[in-house]
């Protein structure tokens, strides 16, 4: 493998092309930085890959596109436009709500929302222009600090800090601060589902993130045509159109490690690659343990990360099936009866619900393309314990499985999708883990309020030299705008320290 370097140029690599070493990569290549990533897995992506079943197409993992804009930023700062490379579609509704008794379809419509709370919720609509005004502001304030490094004590004297600082709600959970607009419990949780994005219970869910069913509210959920995998094909696209190369199936043994400087990888063949500035897109913790020779760590020692709180897992099922439901919104989520009961088993018992919540995207009622016409690609998260549990899901699977498809007997109108089932897919906890996912925690290191900003591993990590941290698991956090924010804050850092 030739890895010649350009000696005019500074030299990133870029260990994992997930979403996040993709737009440091695009943007970094763009500035005319000498870019290359290796990524261990035959596609690139990450987490937010494709899997392809015969003709069926999946996304790996997120399935939800919000805050566009932050997208289209990573576009502008690599000198091309999303949309040239994209096709978006906005959600209308953005998705359905289902509890045991009603449910409710979550419109972008503000007048639509209001007649929706009020038909199901007597009397809350008005809660909901107080949540409109009242959340407005806080994200006005709170949006800066995500879009910079927090790598300092001093960063929260930053004028845009202490201004957001009266906006935050360091002791309330999103659960207990939504009762400042709504009084209902199952209204309160309509607003609240989005702290799986975190991997994190709604009851103890930061209250910081109320911003979260703001912004979905506020500038809506898109799908992009293909899945939103596509964004990671298209971001590796532009990377290469601006000189970066791209390795797959060349995973990165270890880091090349002197006097705590990194100064570059060690792939598995054997190579050595040199570099100026060295990019972790691999899983936090993981990466930790197994890229960083052992007795380096002291922060992150292996010894401190069984410290540190880490997300839920999640069970998958990829269905194709040989029949449509038209009926069936693009998004789907399914409450458990008992929902705190539910969370409770999840995040501190650490064991499987009876009584399970789930997620369904039937993203064929809007993209002919992921599956033959007539038929379907169905995908369902379950959130379950992470791999603490201890839960032998090599026994667990076959009985978990038929207790998915037995609750969407029960909660839907689809009936029995056995019949149906032409290729399937399950990636359980236990996957995740082989992945390179420490526990299996999907949605990385959890986000309580001592592992976020400051708190957080740090976009220029702290531990070592020359090395760089994006992904969901350094600031500001998971989720892919939040992700693709680590990507740009990395990039300006490199592009500050050589003077670009």
């Amino acid at each position: 493998m030739d890895h010649a370097k350009d000696d005019n140029k500074k030299r990133i690599v870029i260990v994992g092309a997930g979403p996040g070493g993709l737009t440091a990569a695009m943007v970094l290549a763009g500035r005319g930085f000498d870019v290359e990533v290796f990524e261990k897995a035959p596609v690139v992506g990450g987490r937010n890959a494709e899997l392809v079943l015969g003709d069926f197409r999946f996304d790996v993992g997120p399935t939800f596109l919000m805050m566009k804009f932050v997208l289209d930023k990573a576009f502008e700062e690599a000198g091309v436009k999303s949309e040239d490379y994209l096709d978006f579609r906005r959600l209308e509704p953005m998705y359905r709500l289902m509890f045991h008794d009603f449910s409710m379809d979550v419109t972008g419509d503000r007048e639509k929302m209001k007649a929706q709370i009020a038909s199901c919720f007597p009397g809350e609509e008005a809660g909901l222009e107080k949540f409109f005004d009242r959340e407005s502001a806080r994200f006005s304030h709170i949006y800066s600090c995500l879009e910079r490094e927090c790598s300092s004590l001093t960063h929260f004297l930053r004028p845009n800090f202490l201004r957001a600082l009266p906006y935050i709600p360091f002791t309330s959970s999103i659960y207990k601060y939504l009762g400042n607009y709504f009084r209902t419990e199952r209204l309160r949780l309509s607003f609240t589902f989005q702290s799986k994005y975190l991997g994190m219970s709604p009851w103890e869910c930061p209250g910081l993130f109320v911003i979260l069913p703001y912004v979905e509210h506020a500038f809506g959920i898109f799908h992009v045509q293909g899945g939103l995998s596509q964004i990671s094909t298209a971001m590796a696209k532009v990377a290469v159109e601006q000189g970066a190369r791209i390795h797959l199936n060349a995973p990165v043994k270890q880091l090349l490690i002197e006097n705590r400087s990194v100064k570059g990888v060690l792939l598995e063949d054997g190579s050595k690659v040199l570099a100026d500035e060295t990019i972790l897109n691999a899983d936090f913790a993981h990466a930790m343990k197994s890229l960083v020779p052992p007795g380096t760590l002291r922060k992150y020692s292996p010894e401190k990360l069984k410290q540190k709180k880490f997300s839920c897992s999640t069970f998958m099922m990829y269905l194709g099936l040989d029949t449509i439901f038209p009926d069936l919104p693009h998004h789907s989520i399914l409450f458990a009866k008992d929902y705190h009961q539910n969370t409770e088993d999840i995040f501190r018992n650490l064991k499987l619900s009876d009584d399970i919540s789930f997620y369904i995207r039937n993203s064929s009622v809007t993209d002919p393309t992921v599956a033959p016409e007539g038929k379907s690609a169905i995908y369902i998260l379950v959130p379950v314990p992470n791999n603490l549990s201890g839960i032998d899901w090599a026994k667990e699977t076959p009985r978990f499985r038929d207790m998915v498809l037995d609750a969407i007997i029960a909660r839907t109108d689809l009936g029995d999708l056995r019949p149906h089932i032409e290729v399937e897919r399950i990636i359980t906890p236990a996957d995740w883990d082989g992945q390179g996912i420490h526990l299996g925690a999907t949605f990385n290191m959890a986000h309580s309020m001592t592992q976020m900003l400051y708190f957080r591993p740090h976009n220029k990590f702290e531990e070592l030299d020359h090395c760089y941290l994006v992904g969901g698991g350094t600031h500001p956090g998971s989720g892919l705008p939040t992700i693709y924010q680590s990507g740009m804050i990395a990039a300006h850092l490199i592009e500050k320290k050589h003077h670009r």
